[in-house]
């Protein structure tokens, strides 16, 4: 890969939130940063954590192992290593990890005098982790709430946790969070779909310009967003699903405990029915 032409302008010293000049390098074409050192020590020492709860556990099946939290019954207390006491480490891990890449990204935006939105972006995404593994265990009073490390154990907590509301797809949030994913990924690759109408020709013919983008959604739908307003809707699409999809379980226990459906009895108790 080529250099960039701003590339020594860029790689300078400064724009750090912590740590100064310490670690403020770069290996290759990536930035370290004292975040980045944390980012990689956090990551490598869950993921040791993970292999280690593997070896204790029955099987080193991939789609078997799993690294489960504490009984309900430890509450929010510590819990022995081989008694859930690995996952609550494990969380520890993974939370440095994420937050630590988010703060990466932001030094990284800073150097280059871009804007905060990735690492805000990414960030929300962390939030749709801190809320399983910790908001709604909190709330719940007892760190057994989380959900497993394991592939099938995984999928097995998703299943049990939706069959304890009866139909968690009529939990309101999760409605939205749901239309929000779809409509992302259709504002998604119709954008991707536009773009690589316009910048891959035929042989012999131009690159369109902006104005043709402009035109064909004024064509089809009567009105075009602009290039962008079409950013900014994907930003807000992609952000409101990962923060209703946080919601809808936040929300699921701590604040509800019955069976989604019977959350929209007041829909039928609505006078305008009588």
């Amino acid at each position: 890969m080529s250099m960039l032409s701003f590339e020594k302008r860029y790689r300078v010293r400064g724009g750090t939130l912590i740590g100064g000049d310490l670690f403020d390098f770069w290996v290759g074409p990536f930035y370290v940063g004292f975040f980045g050192v944390l980012t990689a020590f956090f990551a490598l020492l869950g993921t040791l954590l993970i292999i280690w709860g593997a070896a204790m556990g029955p099987t080193w099946n991939i789609w078997q192992i799993s690294i489960n939290p504490p009984d309900l019954s430890y509450g929010l207390g510590f819990a022995p290593l081989a008694e859930g006491g690995l996952w609550q480490l494990i969380t520890i891990c993974a939370l440095g990890a994420f937050i630590s890449w988010a703060l990466r990204q932001a030094e990284i935006a800073r150097k280059l005098g871009m804007g905060l939105h990735i690492p805000i972006a990414f960030s929300v995404a962390v939030f749709a982790y801190f809320a399983l593994v910790v908001i709604r265990p909190v709330l719940l009073g007892a760190w057994g709430h989380g959900f497993p490390y394991g592939i099938m154990s995984h999928l097995d907590w998703v299943s049990n946790t939706g069959y304890q509301f009866l139909h968690f797809h009529y939990n309101p949030a999760h409605m939205l969070a749901i239309a929000f994913f779809f409509t992302t990924a259709l504002a998604l690759s119709m954008h991707g779909g536009l773009i690589l109408s316009v910048t891959n020709p035929k042989k012999g013919e131009t690159v369109k310009t902006p104005e043709y983008e402009d035109t064909f959604f004024r064509d089809v739908v009567g009105y075009s967003i602009g290039s962008l307003g079409i950013h900014r809707l994907g930003l807000f699409l992609a952000l409101s699903a990962a923060f209703w999809s946080a919601v809808c379980i936040i929300i699921s226990g701590p604040f509800w405990t019955q069976s989604w459906p019977e959350w929209w009895n007041w829909w039928l108790d609505l006078p305008i029915w009588a």
